[in-house]
C-alpha cells in the first residue's frame, strides 16, 4: 500500500499543498498543463524556509469574482484527468456551501473566486491523482490566530468559511497565537477535507519512501512556513487487521441497498451491514458499514460512492479483529428421500470445532429442488454435520 500522509503543521493553502505534492513526486508536466489550461503557466521555484528546501508555486493569476457555475465551466475545459476534475468540482462545492452559509445566498465567490484559487485547486487535485496512492492520512491543521482583512471587513482567524468547512469534515485542527496570522485558508482546508473524504486512510506503518515540502509566501525567521507530505509504503495490514468504512444515507431504497451490498461483497468485502438510524432534521436513514482488507479500502470507498451516491466515506483504519480458524468440509446428508453432499463452514478454536453452518447457496438450491423451506433443510443438514463431527467437537 502507498499511504499519503499530510502534515499541515504550519497551516494549509492551495499553493502550499500543490508545491508539497510536486516536491513529493507528482507528475510536474501534468500539473503544469492542468493549471495552464485554466489560468496561466505557473512558475515552480525552489526556495528555502528556515533551512528547509521547498517548492513554491506561483500561479501568475489575477483576482476576479466568479459564480460557482462559472468556476465549474472553467474546470470543464481544463486539461486534466477526469477524476481530478471531478474532485476539483467537489472542492469548489464545499467552498460555495460554506460561503453561502456565512454570507447568505450570493452570486459570486468573495475570498476564493479568483483565478489563483482555480489554478491551485486543479493543480493540487491533478498532483494527487498522479501520485496513485491507496489512502490518505492528515494530521491536525494549524489554523493560526489574530485578525485578517476580508471582503466584508476584519475577521478573527480562522475565517468564517474555513470554520464551516472544518465543521463539515473529519479534519482535526488547533488554534495558534495572534502573531501567527492566518495559516489555513478556505481553499487549503477544502482541499484537505476532500482528499481525506475521497481516499480513506490506511495503516500508519511502513517505510517512508518520499517526502515533500510546499512553501507559503511568508518567510518567518523562526518556523518554516511549509506544508509537509510523505509517502508510507507497506504490506497493507496483517490477516487480523481490517478497515471499517462507514457512510450515512437517507435517499436510497431497499432494492438499491440490496444491489449495492451484492456488488460490494462480490468485490471482496469481508462483511457489509445497514443499521437504521435517525439523521439530521429527523430523516430516517441507514448507517452503512463495510469491513474490508486495508489494501481494498480505496476501491471499496469508490464503490460505495458510485453505488449509493454518498459524498463522503469515513474510514476506521487497521482495526484488529479476533479471527477464529475456519474450514470448509463436505458432509453427505439424506433429506426427504434424496442424498447430497453439502459444504459446511466450521469454526475452530485450538483445533476444536465450536460452530458450524451450512453454506447458504448450496442449501437454497437444494431446498428449491425439494420444494421445502430453507430453514427446515438447514436444521437437517446441520444436525447431520454435528453428528458426523461429534468426535472432533468433544475432543
Amino acid at each position: 500500500m502507498r499511504i499519503l500522509v499530510l502534515d499541515p503543521f504550519r497551516g494549509a493553502a492551495g499553493d502550499m499543498i500543490t508545491g508539497s505534492l510536486l516536491h513529493l513526486g507528482a507528475d510536474r508536466d501534468q500539473v503544469i498543463a492542468a493549471m495552464a489550461s485554466v489560468v496561466e503557466t505557473p512558475e515552480i521555484a525552489t526556495v528555502n524556509r528556515v533551512g528547509i528546501t521547498a517548492f513554491k508555486v506561483h500561479t501568475r493569476a489575477g483576482h476576479s469574482h466568479r459564480t460557482l457555475d462559472e468556476v465549474l465551466d472553467r474546470l470543464s475545459s481544463a486539461k486534466a484527468p477526469a477524476p481530478a476534475l471531478e474532485m476539483a468540482g467537489r472542492v469548489f462545492s464545499r467552498i460555495a456551501r460554506a460561503e453561502e452559509e456565512v454570507h447568505g445566498k450570493t452570486a459570486h465567490f468573495h475570498e476564493v473566486g479568483a483565478d489563483d484559487a482555480v489554478a491551485d485547486i486543479i493543480g493540487a487535485c491533478t498532483a494527487l491523482h498522479t501520485l496513485n496512492v491507496d489512502g490518505i492520512w492528515a494530521y491536525p491543521v494549524a489554523l493560526g490566530g489574530g485578525m485578517i482583512q476580508g471582503h466584508h471587513g476584519s475577521y478573527p482567524v480562522p475565517a468564517p468559511a474555513t470554520l464551516v468547512i472544518l465543521r463539515d469534515s473529519s479534519l482535526e485542527s488547533f488554534l495558534g497565537s495572534p502573531e501567527d496570522g492566518e495559516l489555513a485558508t478556505p481553499t487549503g482546508v477544502a482541499l484537505l477535507a476532500e482528499f481525506v473524504a475521497s481516499l480513506p486512510g490506511g495503516p500508519l506503518t511502513g517505510r517512508v519512501t518520499g517526502v515533500g515540502y510546499g512553501a507559503g509566501t511568508r518567510d518567518s525567521p523562526r518556523t518554516p512556513n511549509v506544508f509537509r507530505s510523505m509517502i508510507l509504503e507497506g504490506e497493507g495490514g496483517t490477516p487480523g487487521q481490517v478497515d471499517i468504512l462507514e457512510t450515512n444515507v437517507d435517499d436510497v431504497n431497499g432494492e438499491v441497498l440490496a444491489s449495492a451490498f451484492s456488488r460490494i461483497m462480490d468485490a471482496g468485502a469481508r462483511d457489509v451491514s445497514a443499521i437504521p438510524c435517525l439523521m439530521k432534521k429527523g430523516r430516517p436513514g441507514y448507517l452503512i458499514r463495510v469491513m474490508v482488507s486495508p489494501h481494498k479500502s480505496r476501491e471499496m470507498a469508490r464503490m460505495l460512492a458510485a453505488e449509493l451516491g454518498t459524498l463522503g466515506v469515513r474510514c476506521i483504519p487497521s482495526v484488529h479483529r479476533f479471527v477464529a480458524d475456519r474450514e470448509f468440509r463436505k458432509v453427505t446428508v439424506e433429506a426427504f428421500g434424496q442424498q447430497r453432499a453439502i459444504t459446511v463452514k466450521l469454526g475452530l478454536l485450538e483445533g476444536k470445532i465450536f460452530s458450524l453452518k451450512a453454506e447458504y447457496d448450496e442449501l437454497a438450491a437444494w431446498a428449491d429442488e425439494l420444494g421445502v423451506p430453507v430453514r427446515e433443510l438447514a436444521l437437517i443438514v446441520e444436525d447431520s454435520a454435528r453428528a458426523a463431527f461429534r468426535e472432533e467437537r468433544s475432543t
